[in-house]
């Protein structure tokens, strides 16, 4: 055996997708099927027990997988939890026995303290498993995920904002105590999952723009957690499937300059592999927009200077099912297990698409 194989070898990883039919689910068995290193064994599903895979997902139909029950786990090394709030921090110590390293995409393990949960959700059954999860955005905690054996997903709206402000905090411009922030978010009806209810239906959510998290959203936990920051934050939702663009208003105490921001912006993320900045170039697609990044695990910056009201406009845009959910798991993972980052996520896009 050559060298090379034997180093595809020992970068092998068997997978298994809990809650499979979800589109969550649905987005991390079409990232692992296509990915080098993984190998998916297992998809579970309560509601489509020993079914095909491609009977709830349609474009997975050449894959040779059926659901099983989420009760019987199969031993693998990385598992995947795309379950609703609450059921992996029942779970978490059969999902651990099933697995060396898990990932969950859901919020029960993404804030760092249990008083979090008490004040934003509703209480955690499992708090002791807090201090050993990392927060899965690899742009915001990549030296702390090599050999992590329990990795928390970010929501999606806290991650496109997060991208968004990170690199004027790491800058200085932005902290606890300087600077007011006015985040708005624009979501896509995927964020509602695929059990959705009155208000995803289609004749319902088609052309609106609805307010309907003007204050409180629970995302703002992870804002505050994470950057230290405390934004003013209402979410929107839009027609359109996948996406989620925040638009940040910064008010910084002291003045900054657009060379400042393009040094922040560049310093941040010049060598990511997933991050671009759009910011007024030429073209049709100026600034950061969900359709540009639809199906991808890229996420877009850009900004522009208000000196006369001394604000600064901060634009992010991100696909909420990929890098605000599987793609950032998979990306995560990688960074965990020491493979390459992008193994898997180098899918570009495409255009022109129509509604994301």
């Amino acid at each position: 055996m050559t060298a090379e194989a034997d180093a595809a070898t020992a970068d092998a990883y068997t997978a298994s997708v809990v809650g499979g039919t979800g589109f969550t689910g649905g987005e991390l068995l079409r990232l692992l099927a296509g990915h080098p290193n993984f190998e998916v064994v297992q998809a579970t599903s309560r509601s489509a027990d020993n079914m095909t895979v491609g009977r709830s997902h349609p474009n997975l139909r050449g894959l040779d997988l059926r659901f099983s029950d989420p009760e019987d786990l199969e031993s693998v090394d990385v598992l995947f939890a795309a379950t609703p709030h609450g059921v992996s921090m029942g779970r978490i110590d059969e999902f651990a026995e099933a697995a060396d390293t898990v990932v969950d995409l859901s919020a029960d393990f993404r804030l760092p303290e249990a008083a979090a949960y008490d004040e934003w959700y509703d209480g955690h059954e499992s708090p002791e498993y807090l201090e050993r999860a990392e927060y899965a955005l690899p742009e915001l905690n990549r030296e702390n995920l090599p050999g992590a054996d329990l990795i928390a997903g970010g929501g999606c709206n806290a991650t496109a904002t997060i991208l968004g402000l990170k690199p004027l905090v790491d800058a200085g411009a932005l902290g606890p105590e300087t600077g007011e922030v006015v985040v708005d978010v624009k979501v896509g009806s995927s964020e509602g999952g695929a059990g959705g209810g009155a208000a995803s239906s289609h004749p319902e959510r088609s052309g609106v723009v609805r307010p309907y998290a003007p204050t409180g959203h629970r995302h703002e936990a992870e804002i505050e957690a994470y950057l230290g920051l405390s934004v003013s934050f209402t979410v929107h939702a839009v027609d359109m499937v996948r996406g989620a663009s925040a638009t940040c208003h910064v008010f910084p105490d002291e003045p900054i300059s657009k060379g400042d921001l393009w040094g922040a912006y560049r310093d941040a993320y010049a060598d990511e592999p997933f991050q671009r900045i759009v910011s007024g170039g030429g073209g049709v697609y100026r600034y950061p927009e969900p359709k540009a990044v639809a199906g991808t695990n890229h996420g877009e910056v850009g900004f522009e200077l208000d000196p006369g009201n001394r604000r600064v406009v901060v634009f992010s845009a991100i696909d909420n099912m990929m890098k605000g959910s599987a793609g950032q798991a998979v990306h995560a993972a990688n960074v965990a297990l020491g493979l390459p980052e992008t193994a898997g996520l180098e899918f570009d896009g495409l255009h022109p698409v129509g509604a994301p």
